[in-house]
């Protein structure tokens, strides 16, 4: 089965109205229907439906991530039903920077991943060990771990359609990157992770490369045949950059 790569651009904590505005206005500027994947931009919350409403159809807006809870007295949550309201299809969960500076359990990044789904949102959950961690021999075990609290929400239905988003905590806005390689070599066990569960699973579900990629790496680690597309941070705050990425999918 073909499936169809992301590059999907994770904004962070960067942007104002106007720097919304025409980094949008700088990529609709760009040939994007002749790239050879779906592409995602992840503004902060507060810019989102301003994202929405400029970006085309060549063009998704997804959030950067959601509460666990459908609604109520949860100050500064942000609910699955009110990104649906927005017109979002996808959604960031357990990206490693809430996992680490907000302390963001396996069972809750699991929690997030199903009320996304239940909204009829595409959930891209990010897994990934940490330097330490790639040290000491426990990279697939790590990664088993987060995919198996996922699995422990979901259907099987619902596994297959799921995004998933390897990113070595250590090549996460450190300029390191994983070689071809060892992505490669990381995405082949999280695609048996998968097959063990169904073959429908381990066809369809996309597994994008999340750490430091850029325009002059992407082309090669992105032709790997178990990475599915790119989950980029810096590198999609410059239209040209993001735009070059994208095009280096063949």
């Amino acid at each position: 089965m073909s499936r169809r790569p992301i590059v999907a651009g994770n904004w962070k904590m960067n942007g104002t109205v106007e720097a919304t505005a025409e980094l949008i206005n700088a990529l609709k500027a760009k040939t994007l229907s002749a790239v050879h994947c779906d592409l995602l931009i992840f503004p902060p919350n507060v810019f989102l439906a301003q994202a929405k409403t400029l970006a085309g159809p060549e063009m998704a807006v997804g959030a950067q991530d959601l509460s666990e809870h459908d609604s109520g007295a949860y100050t500064g949550e942000v609910s699955a039903q009110m990104l649906q309201s927005l017109g979002l299809k996808f959604v960031l969960v357990g990206h490693s920077e809430r996992r680490q500076y907000h302390n963001e359990s396996n069972e809750l990044v699991a929690k997030k991943a199903l009320q996304a789904l239940q909204s009829g949102i595409t959930p891209i959950v990010c897994v990934g060990e940490s330097l330490e961690q790639r040290e000491a021999g426990q990279v697939n075990a790590v990664i088993s771990e987060q995919l198996d609290a996922i699995k422990s929400k979901l259907s099987l239905a619902d596994l297959t359609k799921i995004v998933i988003a390897y990113e070595p905590v250590w090549a996460i806005g450190t300029g390191k990157t994983a070689s071809p390689e060892q992505a490669q070599e990381v995405h082949k066990e999280i695609r048996a992770w998968l097959s063990e569960q169904s073959e429908e699973a381990a066809n369809k579900v996309r597994i994008l490369y999340g750490g430091s990629v850029n325009a002059n790496n992407a082309k090669e680690l992105l032709a790997q045949p178990d990475i599915d597309g790119g989950l980029v941070g810096g590198a999609s705050l410059n239209a040209d950059s993001f735009f070059d990425i994208a095009n280096a999918i063949g």
